[in-house]
């Protein structure tokens, strides 16, 4: 109690002191309700570590004589600060550099807390963690460094935490999974270590955690169903994905990408609401028959392990990578006559067991069109524009297409 008391008496000696200086200095002039001392005095400590970049005028408004509610990126209800924006927000801008002082950890009422790509660089304040009213946490293109807290999950109220594209290192702690209202989780582009946590909870729709170094495997029920946008790509994952994504029907972006993952592809996914499916370089076996035309526009298959015929159901993709796989059969009539037509505009199928495609010696390739067929069991019946490091070479061993034929 006795603390508690010491707190209220320093709290209204303050108040009283920042009252006086402000009437002293505005001359009476403001009639407003004064900014609360704690936040008044945080704010000043927040400015110290801080300064402009080159070309950046943002702490142009921040003259501690005038009222702070009315600095750029500074937000007030009342006698409080619920959201601070640090930095010119218009694209290409220049940042801030400097480090982010303890004190925001005072700004009690804070809701909203971003910082825009500069050279912000050390490590977050433990202090930042204890925001219980904080719902968006941005600080992303940036220099920040060190770990997460494990007490990230105490962020009861968070809905969106984006730290993407700096240096933080460490695991992503359990306690973030036990936040119910977090929709949005974007850490891409840091050095992030060990396995992803759980995500119970169905308020979750975008997962972005690509370019770290994570590993592990998913459990079918470690992500939410609500998901929309899902991006595990450049990582060290492994194992079987295939009733974890057979669960989440609301994906309209789905990218696992340079992982190891293994097992077969559920057709189910080709049927989801997906504008890009990125499954290249893991390690997915067996046959891929779509039961319907797919809608997707960019279906990326490459350099797994797949095998058997190449559907007719590709046939309505507009990219389509299956090359460096184990694919066999002739090439469906459908997807040459698409192709011809210049609705499919990338066709690869080069690196497979490929034995035959029907398609005129003659026919001309639509100049908005690719096709690549080398290093099959076939020689290419036409000379098709394929990329350089698909090789010089336009057939298999004989060797190698007896084996598969067989």
């Amino acid at each position: 109690m006795a603390e508690e008391k010491k707190q209220i008496d320093l709290r209204m000696r303050m108040r009283s002191f920042v009252v006086i200086f402000m009437c002293f200095v505005q001359c009476g002039r403001f009639s407003d309700a004064i900014l609360d001392p704690i936040d008044f005095l945080a704010l000043q400590s927040i400015r110290k570590g801080l300064k402009d970049l080159p070309g950046s005028n943002f702490f142009a408004s921040w003259d501690f004589t005038a009222d702070p509610c009315n600095f750029a990126g500074v937000l007030c209800d009342s006698d409080q600060v619920v959201a601070l924006n640090l930095g010119d927000p218009r694209a290409g801008s220049p940042g801030l550099v400097g480090r982010l002082d303890p004190a925001i950890g005072k700004l009690s009422a804070l809701a909203e807390f971003t910082v825009v790509p500069g050279r912000i660089f050390g490590a977050l304040p433990q202090s930042l963690f204890q925001l219980k009213n904080l719902r968006f946490l941005a600080i992303s293109r940036n220099f920040i460094s060190g770990t997460l807290p494990a007490n990230l999950g105490e962020l009861r109220s968070l809905r969106t935490l984006d730290l993407s594209y700096n240096q933080l290192t460490g695991e992503i702690p359990r306690s973030i999974g036990m936040i119910t209202e977090l929709s949005n989780v974007i850490l891409c582009h840091n050095r992030l270590t060990g396995s992803i946590p759980l995500f119970p909870y169905r308020s979750l729709t975008r997962l972005d955690l690509k370019h770290n170094n994570l590993t592990g495997s998913l459990g079918p029920d470690s992500l939410p169903p609500s998901l929309q946008y899902l991006s595990l790509s450049w990582n060290r994952l492994t194992g079987p994905v295939f009733r974890l994504l057979s669960r989440l029907d609301q994906l309209n972006f789905l990218d696992l990408s340079l992982n190891q993952f293994t097992g077969a592809i559920p057709t189910r996914i080709f049927s989801f609401p997906i504008i890009s499916l990125q499954l290249q370089r893991n390690l997915f076996t067996g046959p891929v028959l779509p039961i319907d035309q797919v809608a997707i526009p960019t279906v990326d298959l490459s350099f797994n392990r797949l095998s058997g015929p190449v559907s007719p159901m590709f046939s309505t993709v507009q990219n389509l990578y299956l090359n460096n796989n184990r694919f066999t059969g002739e090439v469906p009539t459908s997807l040459v006559d698409r192709l011809l037509a210049a609705n499919i505009q990338t066709l690869y199928l080069q690196h497979n067991f490929l034995t035959g495609i029907e398609i005129n010696p003659t026919a001309e390739i639509p100049l908005s069109s690719a096709l690549c067929l080398q290093y099959n069991c076939m020689v290419p019946p036409i000379q098709t524009p394929c990329p350089e490091k698909a090789g010089n070479q336009k057939t298999r061993p004989t060797e190698q297409c007896g084996e598969w034929r067989g």
